[in-house]
């Protein structure tokens, strides 16, 4: 007698002996059905959930860098070099779901479609569908498309507020481009946040299996309503460990309807920096309330200093949400809009106060060159949006400065100072010398030279 029929008749045997009820056995040897009842399935949620995960195919024209002399005609014609395209094509894989099938709109992750010239989404029933991008935020790592609406299955939303830790989810995916996959597990944990994955982390964490691939696609509960996508994993080996991580959609339906009607999100301004309040500053503080941000730095003239609050204060309530960290209230923070108000309660010692602040427009932080070195005298630096990468950008250059005489112009940002990599102003101003000559790398486009300020 083989190992798996012994198996097969042991399994038999404990089902019935330790169910009371008839058992009615299928010819492959399990039941499926106990006390005249069909044992649980996930297969009748899934047949309503699965037409509205999408997989999602991008392509990317990449512009590849090419030696000076493969330009040159005359050498590729002495040498025989035939003529090669300085672009090639990037393709990547995720998912996507399927949030309004009226309009044709799919949810997904900014980094499935960052950069791409090309959208193709294809259904579950094998159509494949050109898709128009209608917005992104970076900083979220949301993003929404269109696709032709017709005959298009949407996912009902969840109130991920009502999550708790063990609940049952399914994740329904594209993992490794196999086409479209589902995988189950528990809530493990909520509201993870401090894991340098996005700028604004309020996530899921599950142990239904996530692969790469799965980004964009549906995490949802056993209704069948979405409750978050499926957005990361914690993989140190490369594969899975059952540490996944998705986006609630208590976080995600503010920020869609923001991208739907703008094309963007333009974040408001608080004013204040915080951090977790530890028990430490508990202790310094003598403070009874143990858990909020703790206000470390105002931002003069802000929305923060208008109404009054100071640095040593501890939020511990914004909007009628409860402040356990400082992600809390940037998260919060993150999803309101300039002129919105924001009610808060915190504490100043331990008496308990409370302020309306209004959020403001963010300015970007700027310099005026001649105070950084003399040479950069009429010219005026910021620092680059986030979503656009990391340095120190020219936003004006006058026309008759020294820095126009040597041949930069607005626009051209500052990779390196003195061979110093930097990403900011304050970066920049640590490393000059304003009396000293300065080597600065410039970004311009697709090019990168070096300048010499002497």
């Amino acid at each position: 007698m083989s190992k798996s029929l012994i198996r097969d008749l042991l399994l038999i045997g404990i089902f019935s002996t330790s169910l009371s009820g008839p058992i009615s056995l299928s010819a492959a040897g399990l039941p499926p059905y106990v006390d005249g009842q069909p044992l649980p399935s996930l297969a009748p949620m899934l047949e309503h959930s699965m037409p509205a995960v999408v997989n999602i195919s991008t392509s990317t024209n990449i512009q590849v860098n090419e030696n000076p002399l493969m330009q040159d005609p005359y050498f590729r014609q002495f040498f025989n070099v035939p003529h090669q395209s300085r672009q090639q094509q990037k393709n990547s894989l995720g998912s996507g779901v399927i949030i309004d099938s009226i309009q044709g709109l799919v949810l997904t992750n900014n980094h499935v479609i960052d950069k791409a010239d090309k959208i193709l989404v294809t259904l579950n029933d094998g159509r494949q569908l050109n898709a128009e991008l209608i917005g992104t935020d970076p900083e979220a790592d949301i993003a929404i498309i269109k696709v032709p609406a017709k005959n298009l299955t949407q996912l009902p939303m969840a109130d991920s507020s009502q999550l708790k830790v063990g609940d049952f989810v399914v994740a329904i995916g594209n993992p490794f481009g196999l086409g479209q996959t589902v995988t189950s597990g528990i809530v493990s944990a909520l509201g993870r946040s401090g894991l340098g994955i996005e700028g604004y982390e309020d996530f899921i964490q599950t142990d239904a299996s996530i692969n790469p691939g799965n980004s964009g696609g549906a995490l949802v509960n056993l209704r069948g309503e979405l409750v978050g996508m499926n957005t990361a994993i914690l993989a140190p080996t490369g594969g899975n460990v059952g540490i996944g991580f998705a986006i609630p959609s208590n976080m995600i339906m503010p920020i869609k309807d923001l991208l739907v009607k703008h094309g963007e999100v333009k974040r408001g301004l608080l004013g204040v920096t915080t951090q977790d309040l530890t028990p430490e500053l508990v202790n310094a503080f003598n403070l009874e309330n143990k858990h909020g941000a703790a206000i470390s730095r105002i931002e003069a003239y802000s929305p923060a200093e208008e109404a009054g609050l100071e640095p040593g204060d501890v939020i511990v309530l914004a909007n009628g949400r409860v402040v356990k960290s400082s992600q809390d209230i940037r998260n919060i923070v993150g999803l309101l809009q300039i002129g919105d108000k924001v009610n808060l309660e915190y504490f100043r010692g331990n008496e308990k106060k409370e302020a309306v602040a209004i959020i403001g427009k963010q300015e970007q932080p700027q310099l005026s060159g001649e105070k950084l070195h003399r040479l950069l005298k009429g010219t005026v630096l910021s620092v680059m949006e986030k979503n656009k990468g990391e340095g120190v950008l020219f936003e004006k250059i006058h026309s008759t400065s020294y820095a126009w005489r040597v041949g930069l112009r607005p626009g051209d940002i500052i990779l390196s100072a003195n061979q110093y990599r930097v990403h900011n102003l304050e970066e920049l101003k640590k490393i000059v010398n304003p009396n000293d000559a300065l080597l600065i790398n410039i970004q311009r486009g697709q090019e990168a030279f070096f300048v010499v300020l002497r």
